[in-house]
């Protein structure tokens, strides 16, 4: 009974020791970084171009912040890029904020098609920008916000 006793202990000293190395070496492992085309809020857009064409008034995406600002508060858009459509009338723009509220304009307006990155599916995106642009394709699209 000694024995059986003392052969316990040892196995599961040794199960105990094996858990807790595995554990370990997981928590050293650094975290997945995220992919910079997913960081921050999103949303795409089918906006028209505006603009006279100007140097004052250039032609641009609808909604792009211009003059650009000068300091960035929370609720400004940080970044965009777009591609035009292949009419050449609209373009597909991909808005970057730090803060949701900041695309308040663009999600209110019923006139443009828009989704928000990270909760519409990428298919069903894919899908709607291919009706505007037939090459259209996140592969080769997206915008890098450090």
């Amino acid at each position: 009974m000694k024995l059986c006793f003392l052969r316990l202990l040892v196995c599961s000293t040794c199960l105990a020791t094996t858990l807790l190395a595995q554990a370990s070496v997981a928590a050293m492992k650094p975290a997945p970084k995220v992919d910079a085309r997913n960081s921050y809020n999103r949303v795409i857009a089918v906006v028209p171009i505006v603009g006279k064409g100007t140097v004052a008034d250039p032609k641009r995406p609808k909604y792009v912040p211009w003059p650009p600002a000068k300091g960035q508060s929370p609720t400004d858009i940080i970044g965009y890029s777009h591609i035009v459509t292949d009419n050449g009338q609209s373009a597909i723009v991909e808005f970057v904020a730090r803060n949701r509220s900041a695309f308040q304009a663009i999600l209110a307006d019923k006139s443009i098609t828009v989704f928000e990155k990270g909760k519409d599916k990428k298919s069903d995106i894919e899908t709607a920008l291919r009706k505007v642009k037939s090459d259209f394709s996140f592969d080769k699209y997206g915008m890098a916000v450090r």
